[in-house]
């Protein structure tokens, strides 16, 4: 099983990014996939998450500037991030929650390729 993320970059205040990660390998169901980030000398923290049923959850910081959204025919969760600040400058990673394969293997909390963020004029 693998995260591929991609979508990272350098844009100026106010801009947007969209940040995507792909999952692969014999996957027959993810349950959550989101993004936490972490910023030099901060802690890792919780972007936004979402259910393979829809249901959201989103940092107060971000609330009303991001947008998740997934397509589990692909296995693939999206990042809108709209009126970047520079505080959202960080490394990205894509996470996965309860990964079920088509063996019947389980992964739990994967975190998967970083891509970076970064926010500045």
């Amino acid at each position: 099983v693998q995260l591929q993320a991609s979508g990272g970059g350098l844009v100026q205040p106010g801009g947007s990014l969209r940040l995507s990660c792909a999952a692969s390998g014999s996957i027959n169901s993810i349950n959550v996939m989101g993004w936490h980030r972490q910023a030099p000398g901060k802690q890792r923290e919780l972007v936004a998450s979402i259910g393979s049923g829809g249901s959201t959850r989103y940092a107060d910081s971000v609330k009303g500037r991001f947008t998740i959204s997934r397509d589990n025919a692909k296995n693939t969760v999206y990042l809108q991030m709209d009126s970047l600040k520079p505080e959202d400058t960080a490394v990205y990673y894509c996470n996965a929650d309860k990964i079920r394969t088509y063996s019947g293997t389980y992964y739990y909390d994967y975190s998967g390729q970083e891509t970076q963020v970064t926010v500045s004029s």
